[in-house]
């Protein structure tokens, strides 16, 4: 069996204020394999922002990696210096951040924005890199002549397709897309999703999918986790968890989105049908000590007790 691309192990993310300190990733551990697919699924707040910004060392003060190990190709990230993570990212590892027009500097022109990336990491000259960047735009169905465009004078859609087309201009081995399509129709959004489906056929990077949306994330996964609080309750392969949810957390998320044809049905949220404690505050809860969702046959879980739903 071949090593992991990426390899995370037992990693734990704090914040710390002088009154407190919150752990918001606490103790995760998983793989991504050479061409995988996998994604992350959970409520706002659970950490899986703060698990990608760990994986490129994009943490800001308060946090801190508090614990674990990122391991990329059998090189250990924490350790990088400031010059060999200048090379890891975008070259290594590139991230699809969640908003695009803000990923985007409004004051430049898309074409050199995606220049801009050649003539850092490969020392191409400004003609060459436009050159390159027309080729992007191809690569992700805009026409040539946006290049002068501003980000302002695209749409939702088209942003997108920029941010994506930069995260793979390096050709990374892995992209870490962290809601890629939040804020666009449903129709773009589909799009959106087929285009990532076409371009990691063509150059086989693997994926970190991080979504709310459990229809998107089983279609494009391979395998997946499912986030609470910090830590993960479920990891399976994505159709395994669609079609037997064993844990009562990704039930309900799973749940919260209505049917699109079919008799109606009444959506229950948390407390309500299915019986679940309250989601934690993690400002109030030490790390390691807090109660997940209960339900029959789903214990409340503690420091002593497995968290994750095993299969």
């Amino acid at each position: 069996m071949s090593a992991p691309l990426l390899r995370i192990e037992d990693l734990s993310v704090e914040y710390v204020t002088d009154q407190r300190t919150v752990r918001a990733v606490d103790g995760v551990t998983f793989e991504i394999g050479e061409g995988e697919v996998f994604g992350l699924a959970g409520e706002s707040g659970c950490g899986k922002s703060t698990i990608a910004n760990a994986i490129l060392r994009l943490l800001r003060d308060p946090a801190v990696i508090a614990g674990g190990s990122i391991r990329f190709r059998d090189v250990d990230v924490l350790r990088l210096d400031a010059a060999a993570l200048r090379a890891f990212r975008w070259r290594q590892v590139a991230m699809v951040f969640q908003s695009a027009m803000n990923s985007l500097n409004p004051v430049m022109t898309i074409g050199d924005q995606i220049a801009d990336i050649y003539t850092t990491h490969e020392g191409m000259s400004k003609k060459a890199a436009l050159r390159r960047a027309a080729e992007l735009l191809d690569l992700v169905g805009i026409p040539h002549d946006r290049l002068r465009s501003y980000p302002h004078q695209l749409s939702g859609g088209m942003r997108q397709r920029v941010v994506i087309a930069m995260a793979t201009a390096l050709r990374p081995p892995l992209l870490i897309m962290d809601e890629p399509t939040t804020a666009l129709d449903v129709v773009v959004q589909q799009e959106i999703m087929a285009q990532i489906k076409d371009l990691q056929r063509e150059l086989g990077f693997a994926i970190l999918f991080i979504t709310h949306d459990m229809s998107l994330m089983v279609e494009l996964s391979d395998r997946m986790a499912v986030m609470y609080a910090g830590r993960f309750v479920e990891t399976a392969p994505a159709s395994e968890i669609f079609e037997t949810p064993r844990h009562p957390y990704t039930s309900a998320l799973m749940n919260a989105f209505p049917p699109m044809s079919g008799p109606r049905t009444r959506l229950h949220g948390l407390g309500e049908g299915v019986r679940f404690t309250r989601i934690p505050d993690l400002v109030e809860v030490a790390p390691g000590h807090w109660s997940a969702p209960a339900a029959p046959a789903a214990p409340t879980l503690d420091s002593t007790s497995p968290l994750e739903a095993t299969r």
